[in-house]
């Protein structure tokens, strides 16, 4: 089946040519009649595989012209990275159409962006929290959404957008078409769906979590950080190490590895986490998709949805803890149905989220031994140390036990609730005439 075959318009075809696009992906190809019924849908389908032009085709053949101010198109993704990845696809597929396209995210200056909102827009590509402030600031309404397109929403949820999120469901019309995409699903997810979803018909074109089959996976056991160090800088002297992504789950880790590979590689390499500010995010990203750099050092804001061509190698420094994170970082390579090639470093103190990885694709990754040319290190880094305990300090928990000194004898009283209040009122009772405290006591007598 090509493109051909869809129930494409002028406008559409044409970018697509544009594109040298001629044949769907399976997603593309079962999700497009199912959206253009109008149907709620949920997407299940494996990293790589092409769900934004799943989403973005049959939404841009049905979106008409209109001159009004509020968005008929919300799609909402997890990171700043994405809003623009998603942008860009957006202006290839409209290139022959007359839209407006407004991004939101975080980290830029929200004045402008309130500005920017305020001119009109046909579709809005957003992050959780950027978003929920500008509605709150009024810049933008909701009421006049058609189509509500949540991408990667399981990261979302991880990132802490759940209150974002569910705040901005309820802003928006009953009367919408919701469809969501991604590569995993999670009962959180689900949880999700049922409460905002109506009978949504569910595309799944993989079992969630299932690796690609052009991905070829490798594992290496290794003792400790600076071992993986040695072991990476041989690895990355090989000339088949065209185009590298370096993951890592902790930004401190990222930051030390990069200082090494600057030694090392200085002018190949590059790096992206949270830490970094936009401006710098963007043109690590855009220099490493360009062929500017040839390695990038990156946490797992990069894993989700972006679209790096021609990536030859994912790099797994660290184990993630979570297997999907492991199955999203994997799928920036192979794209497109390409040679993929997938390298785990782990250590023993990793094995068990080796292990959830394993399981969650339902088979193993074929284990390398470490070529004898590498060094194997012994010195470990402050992260990996033993923590040091404080002699004497009685917050160290191995050195925890009843108090050093016996209680004084007033603190030894035992709280009797109730009934202490009762005996201390027959011990003391009022007098039973009201009156001059004297002149009952001459009555007594």
């Amino acid at each position: 089946m090509s493109f051909q075959h869809l129930n494409l318009n002028t406008p559409l075809r044409n970018a697509i040519d544009d594109l040298g696009f001629e044949t769907p992906t399976p997603i593309q190809e079962q999700a497009f009649s199912s959206i253009m019924s109008g149907r709620d849908v949920v997407g299940i389908a494996q990293t790589g595989t092409g769900k934004t032009f799943a989403y973005l085709l049959p939404i841009l053949r049905m979106l008409k012209f209109s001159e009004q101010n509020n968005p008929r198109v919300l799609i909402l993704v997890p990171t700043r990275e994405l809003v623009v990845q998603v942008s860009e696809e957006i202006e290839k597929l409209a290139k022959y159409i007359n839209l407006r396209v407004t991004s939101v995210y975080g980290g830029v200056n929200i004045n402008t962006q309130h500005q920017e909102l305020l001119k009109g827009q046909d579709i809005l590509v957003a992050t959780p929290r950027r978003l929920y402030d500008l509605v709150l600031r009024r810049a933008v309404q909701l009421k006049s959404i058609q189509k509500f397109v949540i991408d990667e929403v399981d990261v979302m949820l991880d990132l802490g957008f759940k209150f974002q999120v569910r705040n901005l469901l309820e802003l928006l019309p009953e009367n919408r078409q919701s469809i969501m995409f991604s590569a995993t699903m999670t009962e959180t997810v689900e949880e999700l769906i049922d409460a905002n979803f109506k009978a949504p018909e569910k595309i799944s074109v993989a079992v969630s979590g299932t690796p690609l089959e052009n991905i070829e996976q490798q594992l290496y056991k290794v003792p400790n950080f600076n071992t993986k160090a040695n072991l990476l800088v041989q690895l990355l002297s090989q000339e088949e190490f065209t185009k590298v992504l370096i993951f890592f789950s902790d930004k401190r880790l990222a930051d030390r590895l990069y200082d090494i590979m600057l030694n090392e590689f200085p002018q190949e390499t590059s790096l992206v986490h949270t830490g970094k500010t936009q401006n710098y995010r963007l043109k690590s990203v855009s220099d490493f998709d360009a062929g500017l750099t040839r390695i990038l050092i990156a946490t797992d804001v990069m894993a989700r949805g972006l679209d790096i061509e021609a990536v030859s190698h994912v790099i797994n420094f660290d184990t993630p803890h979570y297997p999907e994170n492991y199955m999203h970082r994997i799928g920036r390579t192979g794209r497109a149905e390409k040679k993929g090639h997938s390298i785990l470093l782990t250590t023993e103190n990793e094995q068990e989220d080796l292990e959830a990885i394993e399981d969650l694709m339902q088979k193993k990754i074929d284990l390398f031994e470490i070529p004898s040319t590498v060094e194997i290190s012994t010195v470990l880094i402050p992260e990996e140390k033993p923590r040091a305990i404080e002699i004497n300090n009685p917050n160290n928990p191995e050195e925890s036990g009843p108090a050093f000194h016996e209680k004084k004898d007033k603190n030894k009283k035992e709280n009797l609730g109730g009934k202490y209040r009762r005996e201390i009122a027959k011990k003391y009772k009022k007098p039973k005439t009201r009156g001059d405290k004297n002149a009952n006591q001459r009555k007594k007598k």
